[in-house]
């Protein structure tokens, strides 16, 4: 098997047309395995997102008027044009992103679950309309409407292209939003791609809109739009920041999928065999470039050495390598700056006085690509830079706990709040460990498995608002409510 070449349309999509950008700027994207050049995109500038977001304004009534089993349809038949393309797709997640292509086929499959799920709920928008409200009154009636909140512009990261991308644009198009969808600059490929069918299956003109091109550039353009009615991001929470302070200069709605330190706590009455594969999956999956990565483990004194023993022998098996090889578990690092940022994370953690378990470096018979081998470091300061900011890389921060109350207050004691995984055999303790962590979601004796049914979304810096779920469409409508007066 090999990469695809050129396997996407290098120009930008305003108003139901490919064109190039104003600029007649390109940008280089690179596969992070060979480091050699998958092909180029278009970089837009200030004019592009202007005529994206007007393009996204003069769709907005009409695609507003369209009925929930309209909208619904569209949803359903961009599903069904992923799953026809799903090993295509599959293999231009893996060459742009370097995930192992086993893992990309799961985010394929996620794309083309989260379609049909919005398909679905979209379906019910007509018979939900209109509800009526119990009042203490017999004098007045009142019914609850939901409408679609406008023209939102939807920026989305590099970790799992396609994926976040398709955790905003379906709930928006379900909800009767037009959108200007704007990718990563390293990653846009998959997006190229979903655009590419959403033309396919002819959704009207200026429904949806796509822009590549720099953050700096083209999402901070795109943030401070004043056609926008929303922004939803998803990123660091340094630019989550930074978007939510240009939002405010014309009070522009906002929701926000930021960072995560993530803990994973394990109780000495744990089943240990999955145990190891849960934690190993929390922080190694896509080279542990993931938000909900469980980068800070917790384990219980009575049994860390004989279980970071068998840690240890477990990570130093993980097959590093190609990621089109079938027995590539870990790819590589997804950009050379982000590979840079990860190895001064080590370094870092080296001059806290941590010890270095196994990994820290590049492994020795991969002489090209972004790889690290999977890294691991005990007896890691509860003040230092590793334990608690976002590496976001396959790096495992290791500490113990003598009790229960412990481990929970060290899991909290974190700026962020997005998931944690919770390790053990007593399902009274996973009750209370669960009511008691500040996050969003828990797994309980569960590897990272996520539902479009479910919510995603955390506490404190990790997010404002939630994806997934109702909660997801509900973040792309306005509540309006009617009351009327009864005529006697």
């Amino acid at each position: 098997m090999s990469y695809p070449t050129q396997q996407f349309h290098p120009q930008i999509y305003i108003g139901g047309k490919w064109c190039d950008a104003q600029s007649d700027q390109r940008a280089s994207i690179i596969n992070p395995a060979t480091e050699e050049l998958l092909g180029e995109v278009a970089m837009a500038g200030k004019a592009d997102v202007h005529a994206a977001v007007s393009a996204a304004v003069a769709a907005k009534a009409a695609w507003a008027d369209t009925s929930g089993q309209v909208r619904a349809g569209y949803l359903r038949a961009i599903a069904q044009a992923v799953l026809a393309q799903r090993d295509q797709l599959a293999q231009l997640q893996t060459a742009n992103n370097g995930k192992p292509l086993a893992e990309a086929a799961i985010d394929v499959e996620d794309v083309i679950a989260t379609f049909n799920y919005y398909a679905d709920l979209a379906a019910e928008l007509d018979a939900e309309q209109d509800q009526q409200v119990s009042l203490p009154s017999s004098d007045y009636r009142a019914n609850l409407r939901r409408e679609p909140c406008g023209v939102v512009g939807l920026i989305v990261p590099w970790n799992f292209p396609m994926v976040t991308a398709a955790w905003k644009v379906a709930p928006a198009l379900a909800a009767g939003c037009t959108v200007v969808l704007k990718p990563s600059e390293i990653t846009p490929l998959p997006e190229l791609a979903l655009a590419a069918i959403i033309d396919q299956v002819r959704l009207p003109a200026g429904v949806f809109n796509l822009v590549t091109g720099s953050g700096a550039e083209v999402g901070a353009a795109l943030v401070a739009h004043p056609g926008l009615s929303k922004v939803s991001f998803t990123g660091s929470t340094a630019i989550g920041s930074a978007v939510m302070k240009s939002a405010a200069d014309d009070l522009k709605g906002v929701s926000l999928e930021l960072g995560g330190k993530s803990a994973a706590l394990v109780f000495a009455d744990a089943d240990i065999e999955a145990a190891l594969d849960i934690v190993c999956g929390g922080i190694f999956f896509n080279c542990g470039q993931m938000c909900s990565a469980t980068s800070r483990l917790l384990v219980d004194k009575s049994i860390a050495e004989n279980f970071i023993a068998r840690l240890k022998q477990r990570i130093e098996t993980i097959v590093v390598g190609d990621p089109l090889a079938s027995a590539t578990q870990m790819g590589p690092i997804t950009s050379a700056q982000q590979y840079q940022r990860v190895q001064q994370y080590i370094q870092q953690g080296l001059a806290s006085g941590a010890r270095l378990l196994t990994g820290g470096g590049r492994p020795a018979d991969l002489l090209k690509g972004y790889f690290l081998a999977p890294t691991v470091f005990t007896e890691v300061p509860l003040d230092s830079a590793i334990w608690r900011e976002e590496i976001f890389g396959p790096v495992l921060c290791v500490n113990t706990f003598d009790t229960e109350d412990e481990a929970v207050r060290i899991a909290n004691d974190s700026d962020f709040g997005l998931v944690a995984t919770l390790l053990t055999g007593d399902e009274q303790r996973a009750a209370r460990v669960s009511a008691a962590l500040q996050v969003g979601l828990v797994w309980v004796n569960s590897g990272q498995v996520i539902f479009p049914q479910t919510s995603w979304g955390g506490m404190k810096k990790s997010s404002i608002g939630r994806e997934l779920g109702p909660w997801g469409m509900h973040a792309f409508q306005e509540i309006k409510h009617v009351i009327s007066a009864v005529r006697k």
